[in-house]
């Protein structure tokens, strides 16, 4: 199967990345919080951590593909690249919608199929087009700077438009319109590409109503998925996906564990505040241990679902469903509040298990770093002095696609 994830932990052998491109540059201080930064990272600097981080995965012995590549391939193919287009102006809103004959015939005469992809997470401006923008109200009001196609700048997170699960996948529908065009890349590849085309079930597409994002599903073995009620991923949803799942005869996963977790965006998806580094141990951020619920949800009766809480603590819960004898919480930052929320802030608790007691992590979060350390955890630190400023680490970088 081209698709193999069912741990966090088990040994990564081929993972999806996307490197930083141009989509960066075309953020502004106006639009940064309709596109979700608070910052703007330097691109060059952004580029270079993100290669680092690469080849600390190769050599790991991983498998790096990368998203605009697969994607490419997958446009080779003409109908499809049509189709491709299409669906992008469609999804883009009701600007590019009204000028939909125009970005198709810009889009259209890109003849390379990687060059087209990148277009399309870049942005495409007025200027670009070299357009009137239409008619003479229009022409006096949009400058050349004004983007018909938005720049889709989060996709270095490929984490979550879609996720791996079990042999399957789950193919999101986005909290934030504007992430929402993401996940047109991964289901080309998954439906078209012929490493994939035709192999993968789907649990979730983004034609449900409710928000569901990668950065809140993870897989605690192959009978056990955890996923994170948070500001990006819904209730409703998580009750979707667990009917989806249960109903699939191949699947493994008989119980799900819907974490509730603070609704901000400093905790926006559940990997930010907890991650697994080993067979029994979490980096975990604990300004969340006081207010988290977690519901054990199982299959019931005639498709419905089992629901009820369990009252333990989260160590002890963890311990249970992985049948571990003990189970031990490493807090991001340690004891000291202050390094605890700084370092969560840059992702401390976001890293990346390559290998039982082996992560990737920020080099910046030292403190939670060295705990992982003195608990026996292989730490190999990147940069991420930029990187970070689009808020997400390693695990939010990366989307498994095999595991071993």
């Amino acid at each position: 199967m081209p698709i193999c994830v069912k741990s966090e932990i088990q040994p990564l052998k081929k993972v999806l990345l996307h490197r930083p491109g141009q989509e960066l540059e075309h953020l502004i201080p106006g639009t940064l919080e309709r596109l979700l930064f608070d910052d703007i990272p330097y691109l060059a600097m952004a580029q270079k951590e993100h290669d680092c981080f690469a080849q600390t995965l190769r050599d790991q012995g991983v498998e790096v593909v990368y998203l605009a590549d697969l994607c490419a391939q997958t446009l080779a193919d003409a109908q499809v690249r049509s189709r491709f287009i299409a669906d992008f102006i469609h999804a883009s809103g009701s600007l590019a919608q009204n000028y939909s004959q125009l970005l198709t015939e810009y889009l259209s005469a890109i003849n390379d199929p990687l060059q087209l992809v990148l277009t399309t997470m870049s942005g495409v401006s007025f200027a670009d087009v070299k357009s009137s923008a239409g008619g003479p109200l229009a022409a006096y009001l949009h400058t050349a700077s004004h983007f018909l196609l938005d720049p889709i700048p989060n996709l270095y997170f490929t984490r979550d438009p879609f996720a791996s699960i079990g042999n399957g996948v789950t193919l999101h529908r986005m909290y934030s319109a504007t992430r929402n065009r993401e996940t047109i890349y991964g289901r080309y590849i998954l439906q078209h590409h012929p490493d994939f085309a035709g192999q993968v079930p789907f649990y979730y597409t983004p034609s449900e109503p409710f928000s569901l994002e990668g950065g809140d599903l993870l897989n605690l073995s192959p009978e056990v998925l955890t996923v994170g009620i948070s500001q990006r991923t819904m209730p409703e949803a998580v009750e979707r996906l667990a009917k989806n799942i249960f109903s699939d005869e191949r699947s493994t996963i008989r119980t799900i564990l819907a974490m509730d977790i603070p609704s901000i965006r400093a905790y926006m998806h559940l990997d930010t505040v907890m991650t697994q580094a080993d067979v029994d141990k979490f980096v975990i951020h604990p300004g969340i241990l006081d207010s988290l619920r977690v519901f054990e949800v199982t299959a019931g009766e005639k498709e419905s679902l089992h629901v009820r809480e369990l009252d333990a603590p989260l160590e002890v819960i963890l311990q249970h469903y992985l049948h571990q004898d003990k189970v031990t919480l490493i807090h991001c930052g340690g004891k000291d509040a202050i390094a605890s929320q700084r370092e969560q802030w840059n992702d401390g608790s976001n890293t990346l298990c390559v290998a039982p007691g082996v992560v990737i992590a920020y080099g910046r979060n030292y403190v939670t770093n060295r705990l992982l350390e003195d608990a026996g955890i292989k730490v190999l630190e990147i940069p991420g002095s930029e990187l970070s400023r689009g808020r997400g680490g390693p695990r939010c970088m990366s989307m498994p696609l095999i595991r071993e």
